[in-house]
């Protein structure tokens, strides 16, 4: 240790190695709230009226790839649950890539009950172009109320 001329010791300070991880916690935290309030505004579907049907339900695939067919005749890609619209050269790209992937994959039509029978199988036959073999509709139970 120095000593002064008054004859007081000086302490040398030691520099720490050590990080502050206080003000990421902070930030972490801060995160984590916007996170867990924005989350449940997120809109991963879209309103679409399907058609009445009698047919018994058969088992869903875990990880289903949906494509729909809106009113207007414009289509729709949902998937593992993220719901983006698309265009007809597009939902036939992305389908063969989706196919030749996973050649088991089962796709499944959802239109809309108001959309025509044409604009519906021209989907179907994109999906069939797309060289997707296994294509299942989607009908909404009747009597569940939803109209």
């Amino acid at each position: 240790m120095a000593v002064t001329a008054s004859g007081r010791r000086i302490r040398k300070r030691k520099l720490k190695a050590e990080i502050n991880v206080v003000p990421y916690i902070d930030v972490m935290l801060v995160l984590l709230i916007i996170f867990m309030i924005t989350t449940p505004l997120l809109n991963l579907g879209t309103d679409i009226k399907l058609p009445n049907s009698k047919a018994k339900a058969l088992s869903t695939p875990k990880e289903p790839v949906v494509v729909s067919i809106y009113t207007n005749g414009d289509y729709g890609l949902m998937v593992e649950h993220v719901n983006k619209p698309v265009t007809g050269p597009q939902l036939q790209q992305e389908l063969g890539a989706i196919h030749r992937n996973n050649p088991e994959a089962v796709v499944l039509v959802r239109g809309d009950r108001d959309a025509s029978y044409q604009s519906v199988m021209a989907g179907i036959d994109l999906i069939n172009a797309a060289g997707v073999d296994k294509v299942s509709l989607i009908s909404q139970p009747v009597g569940t109320g939803k109209q």
